[in-house]
């Protein structure tokens, strides 16, 4: 099975197997949302990423890969990637539910853990490095899987996409804060090789968009 992380809004998910990870991505609702569903191997202890939309999607998307889930992480507060997040929770019963914690409190469901730079999310074998990035919202985070058998993976939520960072709605301060983080925590210390799933379309790697960052900062967006 070649993974490439094109899906469309409504159709198939696509399905990646690393040794110790399966990745699922599918696309939800009006806006694209991409929602991520991680399945440690052995345990089959089960984290999504951005309970966005159609709640029913998402639940076909669980049952693909069948057990429990263990935890929902929402990227960050905006509104159309947490539009499911309260029927999700209660349908599945989840117990954990984790945001940034400068962003916690304008979710529709409060995080029972609040994220900060540096932190560890764990679930089954797999360890996920919360990474902060402000500037599109201001508890932003990001989330490194550092693969023991390959390169990183890294999810980005609205804050890297292919072709440059997220939305800042045109002020140049958090222009300046988002692309500063964004360099400093995902570039400058990960390798080329390392693949970003963002929370709107295409995938892209490390490597690919490293040559236009200086573009991205003339430019202003």
């Amino acid at each position: 099975m070649t993974y490439t992380g094109d899906v469309v809004s409504g159709g198939p998910s696509d399905r990646r197997d690393l040794p110790l990870l399966t990745i699922r991505k599918a696309s939800v609702g009006t806006m694209a949302n991409n929602v991520y569903l991680l399945t440690c191997a052995r345990t089959r202890a089960q984290l999504l990423i951005d309970a966005a939309d159609d709640p029913a999607r998402i639940m076909s998307l669980l049952d693909e890969a069948g057990g429990a889930l263990d935890a929902i992480v929402t990227t960050h507060q905006h509104w159309d990637h947490h539009r499911a997040l309260a029927q999700v929770v209660e349908s599945t019963g989840v117990l954990t539910t984790a945001a940034g914690a400068a962003d916690a409190d304008a979710l529709p469901v409060l995080p029972t853990r609040r994220l900060s730079h540096g932190d560890a999310l764990e679930f089954g074998d797999i360890t996920l490095n919360v990474i902060h990035l402000r500037g599109h919202t201001p508890g932003s985070v990001a989330l490194a899987y550092n693969d023991p058998h390959g390169h990183t993976h890294i999810w980005t939520g609205d804050c890297l996409f292919p072709g440059g960072v997220g939305n800042v709605q045109k002020d140049p301060e958090r222009f300046a804060s988002l692309l500063s983080d964004v360099q400093t925590r995902i570039f400058d210390p990960y390798d080329d090789d390392t693949w970003i799933y963002p929370g709107h379309g295409a995938d892209t790697t490390l490597g690919t968009e490293r040559p236009h960052l200086a573009e991205w900062r003339e430019r202003g967006w």
